[in-house]
């Protein structure tokens, strides 16, 4: 009996992480599902309400700022009080963003609910992707940076299907969504408050708080690629919040909310499938094949846009969006080489940096440029940066070591 008391003990941890990896798994995608679940409304919004493109730009950037601001404040948190408790708060500032957002009849409300959920995915960020690297099986050696990384995107994907199908088919079309996504929130925390913590807090939690980014010194070298990728990928997915909803609308002649909900999910959602794709190569060469197809991708988007071919635009949006899978997972996976455990929140928190700067920035002045540019004009602006990007990683793309170029795993 005694010989098997550590082999129970064993078996219990075993089946406690399993549960704790499904459970942030759950969580991370019914965070960014709500996230995306705004996004089939905007043309509800701007026909109804009279919002501008402009300002729903700027929702978007509340969202992504607010973000930010998380993640350099909070980004570390979790590595003093443990992954659970951000965790929760995460999904509970979640549930405030969709309860302001069951009454939007003027812009502010909307900025609002967005900055709310732009805090909460911000916390979100930081500690469940922490806790998923934590609890994910040794094997696959991929399934950690794919499931914290691409989580994100199929989250979002099934948050705009959803969404959209609901205000095109269902009752109450400004209020359904939102109220069923409450209810997801709810059973993520329960599932989350029945696991178990991966980490043992530790003092230093008020310390953590200082702004801070940081990546181990062994991988810093990979920053400058990753932070290409991650500008792209993430200023293409804040375009296809901002701009995708009226450029369906006027240059691709529908209105049908669940159209506009899959072009949304039709990049979002096959980044998931492209990650494993970029498993099979080291990191840099992922990088560099992923942000090519990514280019490819965006010159198909740019031709659907000119001629008025829907057909086309989802097909080029797909392959951007797989594209974007593979590189964006080689380039996490780069950053989580030989990571400890007190390391991955803090990269994660730089992964996040880089990612929402690049959803911010290019949203911002895009949002100034409306009044100048056309739609077709401002996704041009959007593939010259696809082009940039893609040259300076194919140049700049490197491995964290010499034994991941010759292991991709």
């Amino acid at each position: 009996m005694q010989k098997l008391a550590p082999v129970i003990e064993l078996r219990h941890k075993d089946q406690g992480l399993r549960l704790a990896f499904v459970s942030g798994v759950i969580a991370l995608t019914v965070v960014f599902a709500t996230v995306g679940s705004t996004i089939p409304l905007f043309n509800i919004y701007r026909a109804e309400d009279g919002f501008t493109n402009a300002g729903i730009s700027l929702t978007v950037v509340a969202y992504s700022a607010a973000t930010l601001g998380t993640l350099l404040v909070l980004g570390r948190l979790s590595n003093h009080v443990g992954r659970r408790p951000p965790a929760i708060a995460s999904l509970g500032l979640l549930v405030v963003g969709c309860l302001l957002l069951l009454n939007v009849h003027h812009i502010g409300i909307l900025i609002t609910g967005r900055l709310v959920m732009g805090l909460g995915a911000g916390l979100a960020s930081g500690s469940i992707t922490a806790y998923i690297v934590d609890a994910a099986p040794a094997r696959p050696a991929w399934l950690a940076s794919v499931a914290s990384s691409q989580t994100v995107m199929l989250g979002l994907a099934l948050g705009a299907i959803t969404s959209g199908a609901l205000v095109q088919f269902g009752p109450w079309r400004r209020d359904l969504v939102y109220l069923v996504v409450i209810g997801l929130l709810l059973l993520s925390i329960a599932l989350i408050a029945i696991s178990p913590e991966t980490l043992t807090p530790k003092p230093g939690a008020w310390q953590s708080m200082r702004p801070s980014a940081r990546v181990p010194a062994r991988v810093r070298h990979l920053l400058p690629a990753t932070a290409a990728v991650l500008l792209a990928t993430w200023a293409t997915g804040a375009f296809y919040q901002a701009f995708v909803p009226a450029l369906v609308a006027d240059q691709l002649h529908t209105s049908n909310a669940l159209v506009l909900g899959l072009s949304f999910a039709a990049y979002m959602g096959p980044s998931a499938l492209g990650a494993p794709i970029g498993g099979r190569f080291a990191p840099a060469a992922a990088q560099r094949i992923g942000m090519i197809a990514f280019l490819a991708g965006w010159i198909g988007i740019i031709i659907a846009v000119t001629t008025g071919t829907l057909p086309l635009f989802i097909v080029a949006t797909m392959v951007a969006g797989a594209a974007q899978g593979i590189a964006i997972s080689a380039a996490t996976r780069g950053l989580l080489y030989g990571s400890a455990l007190a390391d991955r929140a803090p990269i994660f928190a730089v992964v996040y940096l880089l990612s929402y700067t690049g959803a911010t920035v290019p949203s911002l002045i895009s949002a100034q440029l409306t009044g100048v540019f056309s739609l077709p004009h401002i996704a041009l602006g959007y593939a010259a940066l696809a082009l940039l990007s893609t040259a300076f990683t194919t140049v700049a793309a490197r491995n964290p070591s010499d034994a991941s170029a010759s292991d991709p795993s």
